[in-house]
Formats: C-alpha cells, structure tokens, sequence
C-alpha cells in the first residue's frame, strides 16, 4: 500500500528532545515501512525516518528563528498534498483541523488522527462543519466534549517495544517527566512528594508561553530539599530517569488526550500515580500498572504503596496493550476499512 503521512512542521520527526505527536508519527512510519508498505513522510527537512522524507521546509519550525509566519509553510504542505493526493492509496494527517479544507478536494482515502484537546468552544462549529472528515481518537474520554466529530475509532499509542527496557527503580524517587505548565501540575508532584516524605526529580521543558508560570510558580518551590530540577531530557535519557524512578507521578489539571510518559514508564515497569482525569483511566489498570487516584493525599499515600506493584507485570502488560506495532496495526484495519467504503462510491460516481 502507498501511505502518505503527514505530520506537523512545529518538530522534527521524530523530535529531537520534548513532542509527543511528531514521536509516534516517527514509530507508524518505521512499522509501516518494516510490514512492508510504501510509505512517503511529509515533514521538515531534518526528520529521520525510514520512510521517504519529502521535505516541506529546511527544519523544525521551532528551531528555526529565522521563520516568522509558521502558518505559510502548513499552508504550502497541505496544497502541495492535495495536489499529489493521488499518488497514493491513503494519506493519513496528525495536523488536526489545518488539513479538512484541502481533503474535500481528493478523492483519496484519508484520516486524521486528533492529538490535542477537544474541549475549545472554538472547535463546535468547526466541527459541526466538518462532520464528514474521518477522525481517531487516541482516548474515548477525548471525545466526551466533542461528540459530533466522525469518529471511526480509538487508537492508543504505542512505543517500540525495545526502545524503552525494564529496570529496578533502584534510585528510590519519584519522577516527574515531560513539560512545565499548570495542566501538568508540576507544583502538585513536589507537594505529593513531600507529602509522601520521597525525593523528587523533575525532567521537563519550559515552553517560552509558560516561562512566567515557571518562573513565578514553580521556580520558588526547586529549592526544597527533596527536589532536584533536571530540565529537559533527550529520549536517550528516558530509560534511565524513567527506570530507576521509584514511580512516576503524573498529577495532570486537564483532560489529558492520552499522556504518553505513562506509557513510557510501563515500558520501564515503572508504576505511575495519577489524577483520576481525561485518559488516565484508560491507560491506567489501578492496582496493576499504578495507582489512580483523586488526591495529593491519596497520591501521596499511593507513592507509599509502590513496593507493592510487580515491575515485570507492568512490563507485560505494555508490552500487550502499548506497543507501536499494535497501534500500527490497529491504523492499518482502518485504513482497509476505509478504502474499502469508499470503492463502492467511485464506482457509483
């Protein structure tokens, strides 16, 4: 099958430190390309990827100063698809609504996968508009504000089940990883760590729009004793923050889509405490893979508990519900499914 997939401009594929979207574009196009498709990636210039790249600028555009308008170059990816739209037997986009204009005009299959959140009042009437454009969930919880959008299914991620490897949790603390911003709650792990009497490390990013939060929120609290601020890690960092954490905690304040450090850590078979919110019940087995819960407290009492979890179950239980090779083979049932609906309206056309 010939496959186009389109990923955003803002990273690289896959990112070269912190983006969750451009990530598992980078694992669909390498399964892809290893069960055998013909796969061609349209992203910027400096992505790796076992897929034909076709570049649609030089490099990430958060990495490059030198581009002011951000929306130009989408706008330049998305017509340059339409036109070559058929060239291929599918296109699958991870660009969100950016894309829906430019799908009216070709008859390929397509899809798009939402990765961000659904709950903007903006998105209602869009959506309302834009009924027909085949859309996958990466939760059901992210479709709760959104249920008019023409869902044809759920897709968890997944990671390369070899690319993150179990260890023992021997340095005892709790980890925070990903990005500072209040809808992750970093302010929340450093009181659940004190609270639980456990040190705390924190791997994360600040983004520029969330530098005044860091700075006024969060930069008093780093000089606690129990808290030790990493900054922002590679993924070749990943296995050993996350495998030799204790447990990672993961106190979101919002309707996280899905929260792809948890399954990062299960990889590890490190166990996660977080807040009963958006996914978290979904990638979460209470009791088996972590502890969900509804409380500082009651994660803090959790992070007292996590002895009690068996790291090779967290393991297994991974590797059967959160491998990119399962994700990728549950897009492929799509995308079958899809081309096979719409032969028959060519043919009536």
């Amino acid at each position: 099958m010939k496959i186009a997939q389109i990923a955003p401009l803002t990273e690289a594929v896959p990112p070269r430190l912190y983006g969750g979207t451009e990530r598992i574009v980078a694992y669909i196009c390498d399964e892809l390309v290893e069960l055998g498709h013909d796969v061609t990636l349209f992203a910027s210039g400096d992505s790796i990827s076992r897929a034909r790249i076709e570049s649609m600028c030089p490099k990430a555009l958060r990495l490059d100063p030198s581009v002011r308008d951000h929306l130009a170059p989408n706008i330049f990816m998305l017509e340059t698809i339409a036109r070559r739209a058929d060239e291929f037997d599918f296109v699958h986009l991870h660009v969100d609504y950016l894309s829906y204009p430019f799908l009216r005009r070709v008859a390929v299959p397509n899809l798009t996968t939402l990765h961000g959140r659904l709950d903007l009042p903006e998105l209602q009437p869009l959506y309302q508009l834009f009924d027909d454009v085949p859309v996958v969930s990466i939760s059901d919880s992210q479709r709760e504000p959104l249920p008019q959008a023409n869902y044809v299914a759920t897709v968890y991620h997944g990671i390369p089940e070899d690319s993150l490897l179990p260890d023992t949790g021997a340095g005892g603390y709790l980890g925070f990883l990903g990005r500072i911003s209040p809808e992750k709650a970093p302010d929340a792990a450093i009181r659940i760590a004190a609270l639980a009497g456990m040190k705390l490390k924190i791997a994360a990013k600040v983004d520029r729009v969330d530098e005044e939060y860091f700075h006024d929120r969060i930069e008093p609290l780093l000089d606690q004793p129990h808290v030790e601020f990493i900054g922002e890690i590679s993924d070749r960092d990943k296995n050993e923050f996350l495998g030799n954490a204790a447990g990672l905690l993961f106190p979101i304040a919002w309707r996280e889509p899905f929260g792809l450090v948890m399954i990062e850590a299960m990889a590890c078979g490190t166990p996660v405490i977080a807040m009963r919110c958006g996914s978290v019940p979904e990638v979460i087995d209470d009791g088996l893979t972590g502890f969900v819960v509804d409380s500082e407290e009651e994660a803090a009492a959790a992070a007292r508990r996590l002895a009690e979890l068996d790291r090779a179950k967290i393991r297994r239980t991974f590797g059967r519900r959160f491998t990119s090779r399962r994700m990728t083979e549950d897009y492929l049932r799509i995308y079958r499914g899809l081309i096979a609906r719409q032969r028959p309206l060519q043919k009536a056309v």
